[in-house]
């Protein structure tokens, strides 16, 4: 290795030697002589200075990263004087140069002596033993620490380690504890509270603020703003304002701005060029004669990753270029990787801009921009060259006169679609300077066919465009053609679906109506077994009408629900209920009917406290498919198929029982259900029902039956029978002045229309005298002709003018029911001529085995309107019990001969006829289906154990067995004691609607009822009963009311509503509620019935 002397002073007189340089230089500049200096001359002293210190930086450089170091040996020590470190540093102060060289030299040549090879067959020489002179490491490091301890009179063995080195005994100094006053905390606040707007200003804002103090202001305006001394609203104007308004410069874009000159950095040397203001010019002119020196290659930037999609290219030259400065220590410079090579055109030149034009689609190729710039980037002209090409192109296409063209960017382009596919149309745009006069050519219409091959151009787009037409034309019949087919081809899918769906869904209905039928008839032949027998009866309440109706019901859940009172045909100890209840129950009204029918044994004792528990004979059931058509308006029936779990329930609950079901209105889906639970169902076919329920279908049972019926037509189905039939009519019935339109498939009263004909009929004088002069013969169809030609022709006008709906709420006008009327069919009824008119219901049964009887009859009472029932009140006293035992008789005859069985009930109207003075008995109306009234009769037989004599229509309730032994003997000579009355009488509804029934809970409902003496008396067989309908909302209820004459209970009746409506309203808060009618039609009633009892008494006295 070669041996390099280090002189570390040469380094300081290459300093000092380029400082003298320097200062002549300045000093010569001072004094005026800066014209005969040299740049040469300064560059050249610049550049010897950089090269020494380059050169004297390397060499030391190398001489420490070349040098071995090598550890000592084993045998060596510290303090071996035979052995120096190699790691030992040189000390100039201290040794002579020469003299450390040779020692240095003399261990250098005892070492190598060491490890020179020996010959072969000599040995090794024998190891001795060294003794190492002096104390060992640990004894070292023991007199060390001990030293230490010594020398520091504040360490903790500094006693200890002089008693036991030197024995030297010092004093036991105690330490004197300074007793420190402990600070006592301050107790409260630090800071004085500020102040904070009055409470007074924070509730009138209208009050004048408290003037702000100098404290407060100098906490700033948010601290005032916070405090609420400055209101929130408040507009601010700080003056002097803090935003200073000054004019912006504007440049002009035409004038470039210069790049700003690095300044030059300092030497090493600490020598900075000063150059006077004054000498300038001179300078800058010599300045102008310095070459361009290319920068050293450690000094270039890596090159810029570019990507085909970047929308700015920026080269090479724009880049800032980081030189190091050549009097920087190599060994101070940070470890860099070495960049990749460049080429010539990434270096200082680039920036300067290289611009050329293409003029009519040629390139200037003479120009001398152009050849510079074919020069500068002669590397890389090969892909300048295609995109050149392209550039052309573009300007030959659209005959663009002249386009300038950024070399750089062209440059830059071509190497991103060197490889790739063709540049786009806005690439080769971004190469242009003047883009926008390009793109103003270019976009004016028809300038793509001004070039050279222009028509040839044209014509192409010409075909391009008319084939393009053609075939989209083409396709889009042929699109339209397509969705069509699919259209009619879905259609027709899905009409054979629907068509094998309605095959399977009509040969289900016939199979279900076949077992209908065959269990009916096995049913039929054992009802007096059954009959006899413990059973089962599932009770579904549903209104089977049809889907336009149902809609049209308001809450029709609950609707369904006015029959809860079904319950009570337990009272036969061989009969079990099962209850489908269409709405869900809360907890509060199934306690309450537990309680209810719990009173089972108390009634029949007398005696309160003998209740018994009757939940073991029935059950309430929900359909689990409530849940899952909540808005649907299905009936119970349907909800029921749709309930898999509730069926399979009914069938655990009935199964090895004898069982059978009752039905409200009948449906289809009864049919589903009854095959499904496989019970027969003790009501007509569906078909038959709804058949015969209609109007026009019971006058027909009515007119075989020959039972008084009131004039009328049926099935009328066109304006013109409508016309002719109510002008027959009129013609020969002249002593009636109003007539009812019934349509056919309404129920409860809702589609009915009115017209009082004879008041509006401008030759109804005119008939009746003629009806006069013709007497008896009037009945002739002759005499009849000229009064039904002039009533025919005024009748179309006295029903557009004067016919009106009862219920506007379904039909607004005329015209919406006469719509309705003509589309589904409806009866032309004569109502009666009397101001006095009694309505009577009459609910029947025929068994399976064709028997028929009587189980309810009573007088209706209307509240909403005088054609739709709201009570009724039983047993009825209207009419003689004969005559109507007589009309019910031909009527269940008439319907038995139809297949019709089960419950269903028959409405009648009575009054005085004005000719003759009899009463009239008129059949109006018959319904197929479980009634409420009948519903309410079962509650208030079970609740008084009361049985209706079908023939006199009395209700007889039993003496209790106490009543019977307190009954005394009659004396000698003591008048007979009277018989107790046993007859009971009945007021029940099951529409009793009050709105603010929802805010009272049912507890303080009846809380309420019994603070003012509504109940029901166990013992006397009196009182009122309710009925809960509605779980939730609580807003209908029904209501029983039983006395010992029809008086009495009327009179209960109209007071328990008078009372419930007086406590649960205000004044101003009255609610939607029917008590106020239903109370006025109650006391007609009642004075009706106080009348009639005073006359058979005023006859007596008469004939005493």
């Amino acid at each position: 290795m070669t041996e390099i002397e280090t002189r570390p002073e040469e380094v300081g007189q290459i300093l000092l030697k380029v400082q003298d340089d320097i200062r002549q230089l300045r000093d010569r500049i001072n004094h005026g002589d800066g014209g005969s200096i040299n740049i040469k001359d300064l560059e050249s002293a610049l550049a010897k200075t950089e090269e020494g210190l380059q050169m004297k930086t390397e060499q030391v450089i190398n001489h420490y990263n070349n040098k071995v170091q090598t550890l000592p040996t084993a045998l060596s020590t510290r303090f071996d004087p035979g052995m120096v470190a190699m790691e030992q540093t040189w000390d100039l102060k201290t040794k002579a140069k020469s003299e450390m060289k040779r020692v240095q030299d003399q261990q250098y040549l005892a070492r190598e002596k060491l490890r020179q090879p020996q010959p072969p067959g000599s040995l090794l020489p024998k190891r001795q033993q060294v003794q190492v002179s002096g104390p060992s490491p640990g004894q070292q490091t023991k007199h060390m620490l001990t030293l230490r301890a010594v020398l520091n009179p504040m360490h903790g063995q500094n006693r200890q380690s002089l008693n036991d080195n030197f024995g030297i005994q010092l004093p036991l100094i105690p330490q004197r504890v300074e007793n420190k006053n402990i600070p006592r905390p301050i107790i409260g606040t630090t800071v004085e509270p500020l102040a904070v707007l009055p409470r007074a200003n924070r509730v009138d804002p209208q009050i004048a603020p408290p003037p702000i103090s100098e404290d407060d202001a100098r906490k700033g305006i948010l601290s005032l703003l916070e405090r609420g001394l400055i209101p929130p609203a408040a507009e601010l104007t700080l003056d002097p304002s803090p935003v200073r308004h000054k004019t912006a410069p504007l440049h002009d874009p035409h004038v470039k701005t210069k790049a700003p000159q690095p300044e030059m950095s300092h030497s090493l040397a600490g020598v900075k060029l000063d150059i006077t203001p004054t000498k300038k010019a001179e300078i800058d002119d010599n300045v102008t004669r310095i070459p361009i020196v290319p920068p050293h290659p450690l000094s270039a930037h890596s090159t810029e990753t570019r990507t085909p999609s970047a929308k700015t290219r920026a080269t090479s030259a724009s880049m800032p270029q980081i030189k190091t400065p050549a009097t920087l220590k190599t060994f101070d410079l940070p470890l860099q990787p070495m960049p990749p090579p460049t080429t010539p055109a990434s270096g200082d030149i680039k920036h300067l801009t290289h611009r050329f034009a293409i003029q009519n689609g040629k390139i200037r190729d003479t120009s001398a921009e152009f050849l510079s710039f074919k020069q500068h980037y002669c590397l890389t002209w090969g892909s300048i060259v295609s995109m050149i090409k392209h550039l052309e192109k573009m300007t030959q296409e659209f005959s663009v006169p002249i386009a300038f063209i950024n070399g750089d960017k062209l440059a830059d382009l071509s190497l991103e679609f060197e490889l790739e596919k063709a540049p786009s149309l806005d690439d080769l745009l971004a190469v242009i300077v003047n883009r926008e006069d390009v793109e103003v050519i270019m976009n004016r219409p028809g300038r793509r066919y001004k070039g050279p091959n222009g028509k040839n151009v044209a014509a192409t787009r010409i075909q391009s465009s008319w084939r393009m037409f053609r075939d989209r034309s083409e396709y889009l019949e042929y699109r339209k053609k397509k969705w069509a087919a699919g259209v009619i081809a879905i259609s027709w899918i899905m009409n054979i679906k629907m068509s094998q769906v309605k095959q399977k869904l009509k040969q289900s209905r016939e199979d279900q109506l076949e077992a209908f039928r065959r269990r009916a008839k096995k049913f039929a032949m054992s009802w007096d077994r059954i009959k006899q027998s413990k059973r089962v009866i599932i009770h579904v309440s549903s209104l089977g009408l049809s889907q336009n109706i149902r809609d049209t019901i308001h809450e029709f859940g609950i609707r369904q629900n006015t029959q809860m009172a079904r319950l009570c045909d337990i009272r036969d100890p061989n009969v079990d209920v099962i209850f489908i209840s269409p709405v869900p129950l809360s907890e509060e009204t199934l306690q309450y009917y537990s309680k209810l029918l719990g009173l089972k044994a108390a009634i029949d004792s007398g005696n309160v406290e003998d209740q018994c528990v009757m939940s073991e004979r029935y059950r309430i059931i929900t359909p689990d498919a409530i849940k899952s058509f909540p808005t649907h308006r299905m009936c119970l029936s349907t909800l029921l198929k749709y309930s898999p779990r509730t069926i399979k329930r009914i069938k655990n609950l009935i199964k090895g029982r004898e069982a059978y079901m009752v039905s409200g209105v009948p449906h289809s889906d009864d049919l589903a259900v009854a095959d499904e639970l496989d019970v027969p169902i003790l009501s007509p076919e569906p078909e038959v029902a709804h058949l015969y329920s209609t109007k026009s279908g019971c006058k027909r049972i009515f007119a075989s039956a020959n039972v008084d019926l009131p004039p009328s037509e049926y099935d009328v189905y066109s304006l013109g029978q409508l016309h002719e039939c109510l002008a027959q009519l009129v013609t020969e019935n002249l002593m009636v002045k109003r007539w009812l339109f019934k349509l056919d498939d309404e129920f409860d009263g809702r589609g009915i229309a009115y017209c009082d004909v004879t008041e509006h009929l401008q030759c109804y004088p005119w008939a009746l005298k003629e009806s006069r002069r013709y007497g008896e013969k009037w009945n002739k169809k002759w005499a009849q002709e000229a009064a039904y030609i002039k009533i025919h022709a005024e009748i179309a006008d006295v029903l557009h003018a004067n016919a009106k709906p009862v219920q506007t709420s379904i039909y607004g006008t005329w015209d919406t029911f006469l719509e309705a009327f003509l589309s589904q069919g409806g009866v032309i009824e004569a109502c009666p001529p009397s101001e006095s008119i009694t309505t009577l219901t009459v609910d029947m049964m025929i068994e399976p085995n064709g028997k028929y009887n009587i189980v309810s009859c009573g007088d209706q009472i209307h509240a909403e309107t005088p054609f739709s029932c709201w009570g009724v009140s039983v047993p009825q006293s209207s009419v003689e019990p004969d005559v109507l035992n007589v009309a019910c008789k031909k009527i269940a005859e008439a319907c038995k001969t139809r297949g019709i069985l089960g419950y269903f009930s028959v409405d009648f109207v009575t009054f005085i006829d004005p000719k003759t003075m009899d009463q009239r008995l008129w059949a109006l109306d018959l319904s197929l289906h479980y009634s409420d009234s009948l519903a309410m009769f079962q509650l208030m037989s079970y609740v008084s154990n009361g049985v209706l004599d079908p023939v006199k229509h009395v209700l007889n309730v039993p003496m209790n067995k106490q009543e019977k032994r307190q009954r005394r003997r009659r004396l000698a000579g003591q008048e007979e004691e009277q018989e107790p009355n046993t007859s009971r009488f009945g007021v029940m509804s099951t529409r009793l609607l009050h709105t603010n029934l929802a805010v009272v809970h049912y507890s303080v409902f009846f809380q309420m009822c019994r603070a003012h003496g509504i109940g029901y008396d166990i013992k006397e067989k009196q009182g009122t009963v309710f009925t809960l309908i509605d779980s939730f909302n609580r807003e209908r209820l029904g209501m029983l009311t039983i006395g010992d004459n029809l008086q009495g209970a009327l009179a209960t009746f109209a007071r328990n509503m008078s009372v419930i409506h007086q406590e649960i309203s205000a004044p101003n808060m009255q609610g939607e509620t029917n008590f106020k009618s239903a109370i006025e039609d109650v006391e007609g009633i009642l004075g009706t019935t106080i009348e009639n009892a005073d006359e058979p008494e005023e006859e007596t006295n008469e004939q005493s």
